[in-house]
């Protein structure tokens, strides 16, 4: 019966009504006595806000909210700690950006709270100068300097992604803002900014140079999320209880949760993370659910996907590579999704290679992957769960019984029904990508271009007693497609398997964007 913190981003709340914390306030001792200015990007579910609460809380001198943590006894010789410093808090949560002064109305709610607190009279002037103005009176009322916390400051900015005039009003406002800042150092103790992405050229960045970016140090790597120390020292009664819920020993929970939650990594030598919304939502009802992508996958995501050309299948046999720079570059205009992609927690870094500087993405783990493939089938296959009978539900079916005929059909009614205008891919490779999508959301094991020692087959598909080589060819023959399969050798590595193979040659005609052919061979 302990309380769950699900959804909770006030630290004060947390503590006092009783919910489960785990503790990352070691990470705070190391910000506060290491330098001054900070950036962190993480995923949107992340913890960023209830982070940046228990930073307010610390420099606010709420010793008692902090009984039983670490930087309790960090502290402890310190004649310093728990000063209470002015703390202005600007949350960009909860609100709606995509409209015109929405932005400025809520930056103005905030400034007219802490002016009733630190001015006589409110000031006349702009949002930027009315803060200073702040920053100047705090200082003296107070003694102390100021405290400056910006929570998810990109929101209005992805709230306005597909409106460019709005969104770069909005980046016109956080220029005329932010900018304020520079040259008041003297007036600043300490700064954090969190936000899901870090969009370049944008002034809190340019402006406020100064600010060290955290997001892909290795110290840092575990200050938001749950790590597997932290889940099982923290949460061994919860994974008791979901596995006996789901009649399973504690051990292949853990391994289930593992395989779902865990493997955001945001730096390669860092530790890995559990996405910590949905195992406390998995602990809460007892159940492996898709609880992230249940919050919401942005539209726009799945549109800059569809029409980049990005090749989903690289994701499969993780080949996708990048640079720290590619993956900070998020601008709006950039046709390259990956930055969008790795920032707001679709990829993450799986490896990297000091000697070429370059890193391989991939799927997190089990909860994105099918997630994410599960919002690109209605771009790629609009009728691909139309429940006719022909659709990807039935092909299922016909996959697990070997029935050839019926894989045939399924196929061909799901290219019937592609638009044309929806072919934006040289149309081999948007074939593949649709084998690959409804696959891989079947639940079997998929490979799409499979490296063998002789070449690369164009798609293997594996279930329990049965094994599919696809060979595909743009307005060739299928007797071309199939005799590439053996002059390759494709089926050599299954020749001990028990299980039964076929050889599948598949021809389409790339004018009427059609399957017109199909030959098998066991």
């Amino acid at each position: 019966m302990r309380k769950l913190p699900i959804g909770i981003q006030g630290f004060e709340g947390l503590r006092k009504d009783g919910y489960l914390y785990v503790d990352k306030t070691e990470y705070i001792y190391k910000l506060v006595h290491t330098g001054k200015e900070y950036f962190l990007s993480r995923p949107r579910r992340f913890g960023k806000s209830l982070l940046l609460s228990a930073i307010k809380a610390y420099w606010e001198g709420k010793r008692e909210l902090f009984d039983g943590c670490r930087i309790v006894d960090l502290e402890a010789n310190n004649p310093d700690a728990w000063k209470k410093y002015p703390v202005f808090y600007f949350d960009f949560n909860g609100e709606n950006y995509q409209q015109e002064k929405a932005l400025e109305d809520i930056l103005d709610e905030q400034l007219k709270r802490w002016e009733k607190a630190f001015l006589e009279d409110a000031p006349d002037g702009t949002l930027g100068s009315r803060f200073r103005s702040l920053l100047i009176a705090a200082r003296e009322k107070t003694g102390h300097r100021s405290v400056v916390l910006v929570d998810e400051y990109d929101k209005p900015l992805l709230d306005a992604i597909e409106n460019p005039k709005l969104e770069e009003h909005n980046r016109a406002v956080f220029k005329s803002f932010f900018s304020s800042l520079k040259g008041f150092d003297e007036y600043i103790r300490f700064a954090f900014v969190t936000g899901i992405t870090k969009f370049e050229k944008v002034s809190i960045f340019s402006d406020l140079n100064q600010l060290n970016d955290i997001s892909l140090t290795e110290e840092y790597a575990g200050i938001c999320g749950i790590t597997d120390e932290e889940l099982l020292d923290n949460f061994s009664p919860e994974i008791e209880e979901t596995a006996r819920k789901q009649l399973i020993d504690k051990m292949k929970c853990f391994r289930a949760l593992k395989e779902r939650y865990d493997g955001y990594r945001f730096h390669p030598f860092g530790s890995s993370v559990y996405n910590p919304f949905s195992v406390l939502k998995a602990f809460y009802g007892k159940e492996f659910g898709s609880y992230w992508f249940e919050t919401g996958t942005p539209s726009f995501l799945v549109r800059k996907l569809h029409s980049s050309r990005f090749d989903i299948r690289k994701l499969a046999d993780q080949t996708l590579y990048t640079s720290e720079a590619q993956m900070s570059d998020y601008r709006a205009d950039n046709p390259d999704p990956v930055p969008l992609l790795y920032q707001t927690g679709y990829l993450t870094i799986k490896t990297y290679d000091k000697k070429r500087n370059r890193y391989t993405l991939a799927f997190p783990n089990q909860e994105v992957k099918y997630g994410m493939l599960g919002s690109l089938i209605p771009a790629y296959i609009p009728n691909a769960v139309n429940g006719t009978g022909t659709d990807i539900f039935t092909l299922d079916e016909y996959v697990e019984e070997g029935n050839l005929d019926g894989i045939r059909l399924v196929f061909t009614a799901l290219f019937a029904g592609i638009p044309y205008s929806q072919e934006r891919d040289p149309f081999e490779h948007y074939f593949q990508t649709v084998i690959y999508l409804v696959f891989t959301m079947l639940g079997k094991f998929t490979l799409c271009e499979m490296h063998t020692a002789t070449g690369r087959v164009d798609c293997k598909v594996e279930t329990d007693k049965y094994i599919y080589l696809f060979e595909f060819k743009r307005d060739g023959t299928t007797k071309e497609a199939l005799k590439q399969i053996e002059e390759k050798g494709y089926a050599l590595p299954f020749a001990a398997d028990s299980r039964k193979l076929y050889k599948l040659g598949v021809t389409f005609d790339s004018e009427k964007r059609i399957l017109n052919g199909w030959e098998v061979l066991e």
